[in-house]
């Protein structure tokens, strides 16, 4: 007879397979590395001094490469941790503290927060919640954003 951990795993997958079966969820998605250039070069004039390649985006999560060329208001997520993986340029990305929006309507920024220099090879996990923003860019700065 199996013990009790077996039989709690083999419940688990067969739960798991159950719920995959009731869904039309793919067992992956695949974008080539043309396609997310592709993407970001049809964005390119959407956004002043920013482009994205969106991979794929739904309710559960946002994976997008984003390209920047210049720097950016601040920003912050109620819903959803990010994480961001340098590819390539770098820049300053300052994290946490308190965002401030100027009365005159200009890019909101961030006080109190940390900067940190990132650059290409870098991760930087920003907790839901976590006001980010990054000040400044060196030339470019080009990022996969994984948004759960």
């Amino acid at each position: 007879m199996p013990d009790m951990k077996t039989l709690l795993l083999a419940t688990c997958a067969l739960s798991g397979a159950a719920i995959l079966a009731q869904t039309s969820m793919p067992p992956a998605h695949y974008m080539s590395a043309e396609d997310i250039a592709r993407g970001i070069e049809q964005t390119s004039g959407d956004r002043p001094g920013m482009a994205v390649g969106r991979f794929i985006n739904n309710d559960d999560y946002r994976i997008n490469m984003i390209h920047r060329t210049e720097a950016a208001g601040a920003i912050i997520h109620e819903v959803g941790t990010e994480l961001h993986y340098i590819v390539d340029g770098g820049g300053t990305l300052v994290t946490g503290g308190t965002i401030v929006r100027p009365a005159d309507g200009g890019r909101a920024t961030v006080e109190g927060g940390t900067a940190q220099q990132v650059s290409a090879g870098d991760a930087v996990l920003i907790p839901e919640g976590t006001p980010h923003w990054y000040s400044a860019v060196n030339g470019s700065v080009t990022y996969l954003e994984v948004r759960f």
